[in-house]
């Protein structure tokens, strides 16, 4: 009854009323498709530029013969070899990051010794400083040992930074698994690597997918230190794009080409692991 007589009291008012009220019952879904709209309008255009001949780049018209002509032009360039390089650089920044980051993280949270929080401290420091308080040092070093222009100078240089995030965050992973897990495996025989490789590691697994997210998103991206410690051989996607902004005029359709084939592999791989993402970057949140 009560129902019927809201339903009849709602359609009697004027149309701009209710839609007001429908919107307002909505806004929430609205808003949200708004934000979304305004974060992927510069990745649609993107990436309708980078489907349009070459002479119609700038075009405001929607309606155009795709073509692959600005994606066949970066293989034809040195375009394919800097994608390798990007590639490379971060799956190996990203593997050392997680090997060395990850028992060190299990030691800051089970041991506990009196220097553990300066200890935890410093190593955050090493990534709130700029970049550009190290190039210098990175170059002189590099350049006397004789690496620079070369991936590993890029491995080492990501790596000393991702590897204050694999601590700080699988930090809080160990710290959140109860330790009567693992006398649990002592007392069953296992050591104390044997229970942490197969009671406590598979248990951060989550943990271990975001931090991995974020530590190749981070050298995947670099421009900074790619453009400094680079020249030829061991240039990366981001620097390499740059080659494409000439004196004579700016090749859009392959810049564009270009930033979709650097955006592609962090999305798919980000894709792949949503739901580890999510969770292990939600977890910890809410405390029981």
């Amino acid at each position: 009854m009560h129902a019927e007589t809201w339903h009849s009291a709602a359609s009697s008012l004027p149309l701009w009323q209710r839609l007001v009220q429908g919107a307002q019952r909505h806004l929430r879904s609205t808003v949200a498709v708004g934000v979304l709209m305004l974060v992927l309008l510069p990745f649609l255009w993107m990436l309708q530029m980078a489907f349009r001949p070459a002479g119609d780049a700038l075009s405001l018209d929607l309606i155009f013969s795709p073509t692959l002509e600005a994606f066949a032009g970066l293989w034809q360039d040195n375009f394919a070899r800097s994608f390798g390089n990007s590639l490379l650089v971060s799956v190996l920044s990203t593997g050392l990051s997680l090997l060395l980051g990850v028992p060190a993280a299990y030691a800051l949270s089970r041991w506990r010794f009196k220097q553990r929080r300066q200890v935890a401290l410093w190593v955050l420091s090493t990534r709130m400083a700029p970049p550009i308080a190290f190039t210098i040092p990175f170059f002189l070093a590099f350049r006397w040992l004789g690496l620079l222009d070369t991936v590993w100078a890029l491995v080492l240089v990501y790596l000393t930074f991702n590897l204050a995030i694999v601590i700080w965050m699988m930090q809080g992973f160990f710290d959140a698994i109860p330790t009567a897990l693992e006398e649990a495996a002592w007392m069953d025989g296992c050591g104390i690597w044997s229970a942490f490789w197969h009671v406590t590691l598979p248990l951060t697994r989550p943990g271990l997918v975001a931090t991995a997210v974020l530590c190749f998103i981070f050298s995947w991206s670099d421009f900074f230190f790619a453009l400094i410690l680079t020249r030829t051989q061991a240039v990366t996607a981001p620097v390499a794009i740059v080659n494409f902004l000439q004196y004579d005029g700016w090749e859009w359709t392959k810049i564009a080409a270009a930033g979709t084939m650097v955006m592609l592999p962090v999305l798919l791989f980000t894709v792949l692991v949503r739901k580890y993402l999510v969770h292990g970057l939600t977890a910890g949140g809410v405390k029981d």
